[in-house]
């Protein structure tokens, strides 16, 4: 890192030299909420988007100076993005809080990973000091973007190479041993330009035991005007990451705050390397082409806290002083191309893209069995901790070799019937394949899933300040691979029988949906709004057996219905004020779990899916006070209401409201910041699970307490 800092100093000393030309290139807040790029695979106006989108912008980023990304994620309606420790996470977006993969995460425009290789917790791969912007988009988006593009696509986009030399270093820390250093900086030399931005980070000994983590991520950004309208650019990101994984704790443990953990040797660590190429070209003002080529390389290892298997009952075949736990790898490299044309036409001033895509991914996976003590408490109802007792990579959960093949094409078609009302036509078709060879039980073979998912949209805008539009979509989602080639809890590898892997379909859903935004007293109030109905067929979800094992099961069908909402309020140039949120029901509809009479529910029908919370809010106030020039603060709330811990509806947790306030202040170019999340110190979780026994107990993803993060950052002027 400080070869990095002294590279960027000495480059944006001499750019700065070289550049004889100083250009304006700032934009207003207003300007930049109003371009979307995510939702057209372009830019395109927000008002001419029939989907429901926020942009989290340069400003809102930088203002909030998170320490995880969740930290800026929530502040989006309709959005919750779940903390479980040291970057890692869960995802809520029109749906209950979820580790399946129907969310999309993009870097750029490109999927940070494969399909069929989701991983929830794939954004702790971010760098934070990377991001220019975030757009969120609400609903599927299958037609442009592919499977998974299901209950919201998140698209990080980086900064752009800077016109002037511009450069910033920070650190920030916090009572718990929490401390990063973060540099950036880029300029233009000629047709050359670029940005490099980079982070380490480092926590030990902090609040909850065994949470020791590591993260170090460069960011690189080379841009070469060819001719004035062609343009190369090139990226590269590489991190690594390693944190201990100490898992969710029991009802005594949480409410005594004794932060200790059940293991001490659970543990995930990731390596990521993400590199692309693109070429554009302007042929006109109203034709657009661009190619891109890309290579991913990702290894993921881990002992991870949720694969730890214990049941308290005793039995001929259950030992309540033993549990189960596995290690596994997960290693993928990928290479891809995408290519997309766009074209203007004057008739019905309307515009055509279409695009076609290949990425071509060999991937690896492996599982075995670790046998643990567990260390019951009192009442031999929960584990005090666990001890390995010994590894068994003669048992194997998986170990497949395969090879994705991911073809698609799309067409999307928007036109005016009048100047008021534009429609959005579009469908797309992706074939995957998959040749795997499965090395548990010596079979290999291709699986291949394929499907049409089409939208149509509509914008109808009175004039610049209401506007309402409206969709129908579908999305779809293949089982990923981890899914299909891990055996099902209990069987075991002397005999394969016809039921020893699971039987997956893929999801496919349904939108249907309505929305609109009003900006009104003379642009000083702004709302937005969508309703939709998310139909899902087949969806995949992990449900829990009766011996509290947990099973991946298609759902039959599921709907997920809401309302999202959005106020910005601006009433002076010192207050503003924003709310936003969501409420929805998750439910199933159609849903089979077993055929065993002894099973105490068979079927799911009218019940509410667990971790889903009917009410999610986050809303905050900030104040910019002018006798106090380049002083800023805030206080943010963010609300999660109760919701079931079990599928069968017999246990709620009461969910969470908590307080985060921020503060800075900018002095010549030093910015001094205090975040200080949980003002309160309330003791909540960000997620409880329960069993379906009357015996089971339930686990807590437990909060910090009340932190205090204190960063300084220096923005160096080099034009002075």
């Amino acid at each position: 890192m400080k070869k990095i800092i002294l590279v960027l100093i000495l480059i944006g000393q001499f750019s700065y030299a070289q550049n004889k030309t100083v250009k304006d290139s700032t934009k207003t807040e207003q300007q930049l909420e109003e371009v979307i790029i995510t939702a057209n695979r372009g830019a395109a106006k927000r008002s001419e988007i029939p989907v429901s989108v926020s942009k989290l912008t340069a400003k809102t980023i930088s203002e909030t100076k998170p320490t995880s990304i969740y930290e800026v994620i929530n502040k989006t309606p309709g959005v919750l993005m779940v903390n479980l420790g040291n970057e890692q996470h869960a995802m809520a977006i029109r749906q209950p809080i979820s580790y399946s993969s129907y969310f999309l995460y993009l870097e750029d425009g490109l999927p940070i990973r494969p399909l069929g290789v989701f991983n929830h917790n794939a954004l702790l791969e971010i760098n934070q000091f990377s991001l220019n912007s975030i757009e969120v988009v609400k609903g599927p988006v299958s037609s442009i973007y592919g499977p998974e593009a299901i209950g919201g696509t998140i698209n990080f986009i980086t900064q752009s190479p800077t016109l002037d030399p511009t450069f910033k270093i920070g650190v920030q820390a916090d009572q718990f041993g929490y401390k990063r250093l973060q540099v950036a900086g880029g300029a233009t030399i000629g047709k050359v330009s670029f940005y490099v931005s980079g982070l380490t980070s480092d926590q030990k000994n902090s609040w909850l035991a065994s949470s020791d983590y590591s993260k170090n991520n460069i960011n690189v950004r080379l841009d070469y005007d060819v001719t004035p309208n062609t343009k190369l650019t090139t990226t590269f990101m590489q991190g690594k990451y390693y944190s201990q994984t100490s898992g969710s704790i029991n009802e005594e443990t949480f409410k005594s705050r004794n932060y200790s953990s059940t293991t001490d040797f659970t543990y995930r660590k990731s390596e990521a390397l993400r590199t692309r190429m693109t070429l554009n070209h302007n042929w006109n003002d109203k034709s657009e082409t661009f190619v891109t080529v890309f290579y991913r390389d990702n290894k993921l290892g881990q002992n991870p806290s949720y694969g730890i298997r214990w049941n308290p009952t005793p039995s001929a075949a259950n030992d309540p002083n033993k549990a189960r736990g596995e290690i596994n790898s997960n290693n993928f490299k990928s290479y891809g191309v995408l290519a997309q044309h766009s074209q203007k036409f004057e008739f019905l001033k309307s515009n055509l893209i279409a695009g076609a895509l290949y990425d071509y991914s060999p991937n690896d996976y492996n599982s075995y069995q670790i046998d643990l003590k567990a260390s019951l408490n009192a009442g031999g109802l929960s584990v005090n901790n666990y001890q390995i007792l010994a590894e068994r990579p003669d048992i194997k959960l998986a170990d497949y070799e395969a090879k994705i093949k991911n073809s698609a094409g799309y067409l999307q078609y928007s036109f005016n019937v009048i100047a008021k009302l534009k429609i959005t036509l579009g469908t797309r078709f992706d074939q995957m394949d998959l040749s795997y060879i499965n090395n548990i039980d010596k079979s290999e073979g291709i699986k291949k899933y394929n499907r049409f998912t089409s939208k149509i949209g509509a914008n109808f805008n009175l004039n610049k300040n209401v506007g309402f539009y409206g969709n129908l979509a579908q999305g779809f989602a293949p089982p990923g691979l981890t899914s299909i080639f891990r055996k099902k809890p209990g069987t075991g590898t002397a005999t394969v029988p016809a039921d020893f892997y699971y039987n997956l379909k893929p999801a496919q859903f349904n939108n249907y949906e309505i929305g609109g935004f009003l900006n009104l007293l003379k642009n000083k109030l702004f709302v937005d709004y969508a309703v939709y109905y998310l139909q899902g067929n087949n969806e995949l979800l992990s449900i829990r057996q009766p011996d509290n094992s947990t099973d991946y099961q298609s759902a039959g069908e599921t709907s997920h219905t809401g309302i999202e909402f959005g106020v910005n309020y601006q009433p002076t140039q010192e207050w503003q004020f924003r709310i936003g949120g969501t409420t929805a029901q998750h439910k199933f509809i159609d849903f089979k779990v077993s055929d065993k009479p002894s099973d105490p529910v068979q079927k799911l029908d009218g019940f509410e899916m667990p971790s889903a919370p009917k009410w999610i809010g986050n809303s905050e106030v900030s104040y910019y006070p002018k006798w106090l020039p380049n002083f800023r603060t805030s206080v943010e709330w963010q609300y999660v209401s109760s919701y079931y811990q079990d599928q069968i509806n017999t246990v709620k947790y009461d969910g969470y409201s908590f307080f985060n306030a921020r503060v800075a202040y900018r002095y010549k170019g030093i910015e001094f910041y205090t975040n200080i999340m949980n003002i309160t110190d309330k003791l909540y979780a960000y997620n409880v699970s329960k069993g379906n026994n009357a015996t089971d107990k339930a686990t807590y993803t437990v909060s910090a307490p009340r932190t205090f993060m204190f960063g300084i950052q220096y923005n160096f002027d080099l034009k002075k």
